[in-house]
């Protein structure tokens, strides 16, 4: 895909912004604005990848891989990059991993102006330092992506969310196979669970959980770490919150996406962390042009892969 008239935009001084659908926040208040090209370039059933551009909106790409029995692990909405850039994973990151194992391989602008490649077309051949993952979650300020190649998934055969009143959710976790999803709110969880409808059938069940349409909404403010045990026997003062269980994640409602550094839950460990995200930002972009003023790797799936 060629992105030379993307990159010609973005340029090599000067603040800039890059500007989506504003699903998950849009572009920087007064700062110039670019936007990245749209389109789907390649599925490739066989190897279960798809390729487009970071412009391309996320229920567009669903929707043309459902016609080969695929899906994408990407929230819902917005564009393909603006996903990407913020990193943060559904109610689905328990079952199918952080939204950094999605991409395989990206094309990005730099702060100089150039196109940069980093990553593979396929889940093999990725060597070196994984530069890929590190963007994801990085807002926009380490480079504005331009085309990505992404990793697939088969639709699952049948896939249902149930609900059961519950104080402590770990047995559910322990007990359950594989579960995609398991939500807590402090009072309920909600199961998302996957596979033949009979075996669906049987673990709800099993369990004594109620078929429900939809699921708790997940905040969209703050995400911290957290284990579980903690959040069991010392519930967050402001509600609401959703535990992400299995996952170390926490969402609550109340601080937005750009109104705390890196780190967020404080601790010995933020100034350290404030200092390693503000190193690499000016590695990669030593004049802050690009989406200045918002931090990166605030918000995103921070802890996640911790079974708690």
């Amino acid at each position: 895909m060629d992105l030379s008239a993307f990159a010609a935009e973005v340029g090599d001084h000067g603040p800039v912004t890059v500007a989506g659908l504003g699903t998950r926040g849009g572009a920087v208040a007064g700062v110039r604005a670019v936007s990245p090209p749209s389109g789907i370039e390649r599925i490739q059933p066989e190897e279960m990848t798809v390729s487009c551009a970071a412009g391309t909106p996320v229920d567009d790409l669903v929707a043309a891989l459902a016609e080969h029995g695929q899906t994408v692990n990407l929230p819902a909405g917005g564009t393909v990059g603006g996903a990407l850039s913020v990193g943060r994973s559904d109610y689905r990151l328990l079952g199918y991993g952080p939204l950094r194992d999605v991409l395989l391989q990206m094309h990005y602008v730099s702060a100089s102006g150039e196109v940069v490649m980093a990553g593979g077309p396929t889940v093999k051949n990725v060597s070196g330092f994984d530069l890929c993952r590190l963007f994801v979650g990085a807002r926009g300020t380490l480079g504005f992506l331009g085309s990505v190649i992404l990793r697939t998934r088969p639709i699952p055969t049948h896939s249902a969310w149930f609900r059961i009143a519950t104080a402590d959710p770990r047995s559910l976790l322990a007990g359950l196979f594989r579960p995609i999803s398991v939500l807590w709110d402090g009072e309920h969880a909600d199961v998302l669970l996957e596979g033949h409808p009979a075996d669906v059938a049987a673990q709800a069940a099993e369990f004594a959980l109620a078929p429900c349409e939809q699921p708790m909404r997940l905040p969209t403010g703050r995400r911290w770490t957290a284990s579980l045990a903690e959040l069991v026997a010392s519930p967050p003062d402001t509600r609401p919150f959703v535990a992400l269980v299995g996952t170390g994640v926490v969402a609550g409602d109340g601080i937005g996406d750009g109104a705390a550094a890196p780190g967020m839950t404080g601790g010995p460990d933020a100034a350290r962390h404030q200092a390693l995200a503000a190193a690499v930002k000016h590695r990669f972009d030593p004049e802050h042009r690009l989406n200045p003023h918002r931090y990166s790797h605030g918000n995103g799936d921070s802890g996640s892969g911790a079974r708690t």
